[in-house]
């Protein structure tokens, strides 16, 4: 697979998150996912982003910069969002947040296998203390 190739996979993948597709994650997710050391599956993968909508329904994915580099793609992914309630254990409320996730996947088939994700929790905790 070609960089191009793997890079045009993640943004279909980004797309489905963004259109909330969940029967059709599979084409992107494989089986045995593991995201951040635990192995959840697909459908724990699919439970896990049900729970991230739910938690903050205005959840947009928006890819600020990407390098393929196969099999593994890293992507700093920009949110600027609602959460409800709790947000990473702090206490949002429907604040409007602006905050960035770092990713590295590793594709095996065509498909993501391991996700290793860092969101800026300091940038969140700073706008909440009316630093923004």
């Amino acid at each position: 697979m070609t960089k191009a190739e793997l890079a045009e996979i993640y943004r279909g993948y980004i797309a489905c998150l963004n259109r909330q597709d969940w029967p059709n994650l599979g084409q992107f997710v494989g089986d045995d996912a593991v995201h951040n050391g635990r192995r959840v599956g697909l459908s724990g993968y699919v439970a896990m982003l049900e729970r991230d909508f739910d938690d903050i329904p205005d959840l947009y994915f928006n890819v600020l910069m990407l390098v393929s580099d196969p099999p593994y793609v890293a992507c700093r992914l920009g949110f600027d969002c609602t959460p409800k309630g709790k947000f990473l254990g702090l206490d949002v409320n429907g604040r409007r947040l602006s905050f960035a996730e770092n990713v590295i996947y590793e594709f095996r088939e065509g498909k993501i296998a391991e996700v290793r994700s860092v969101i800026d929790k300091a940038a969140i905790e700073a706008q909440l203390a009316g630093g923004r």
